[in-house]
C-alpha cells in the first residue's frame, strides 16, 4: 500500500515522500526561495520544432524556453485528418 509522508517541520524546506511498504517510490523536496517548474501546466507558444529530438521548445513566458516531448502533446492539438506516424514537422507548426 503506498503512503504519502510529509516533512513541513522546517519553514524554509519541504519535504513530501511516497513510499510502498519499505521502499521509497518518489521524493520531492522543495524549496520557497527557489520556484518549480517541472510538471506544471502553462500556456505557451511553440518557438521551435526539432524533428531529431521529436520535441519542440516552448516560450511560455520563463528565462528560458520549455522542452515538451511529442508524446507529451494531447492528439487534439493535431491538424484533422494526420496520423500518429506524421512527422513532427507536420503535426506541431511555430506560433501554434
Amino acid at each position: 500500500m503506498k503512503r504519502m509522508l510529509i516533512n513541513a517541520t522546517q519553514p524554509e524546506e519541504l519535504r513530501v515522500a511516497i513510499v510502498d511498504g519499505q521502499s521509497l517510490y518518489d521524493l520531492d523536496i522543495e524549496i520557497p526561495s527557489r520556484e518549480q517548474k517541472k510538471a506544471n501546466i502553462y500556456k505557451a507558444r511553440i518557438s521551435r520544432v526539432e524533428p531529431s529530438l521529436e520535441a519542440c521548445f516552448v516560450d511560455y513566458g520563463g528565462d528560458r524556453h520549455g522542452f515538451l516531448p511529442l508524446k507529451e502533446v494531447s492528439k487534439q492539438y493535431f491538424q484533422p485528418g494526420t496520423s500518429n506516424k506524421s512527422n513532427i514537422r507536420e503535426l506541431l507548426k511555430e506560433g501554434q
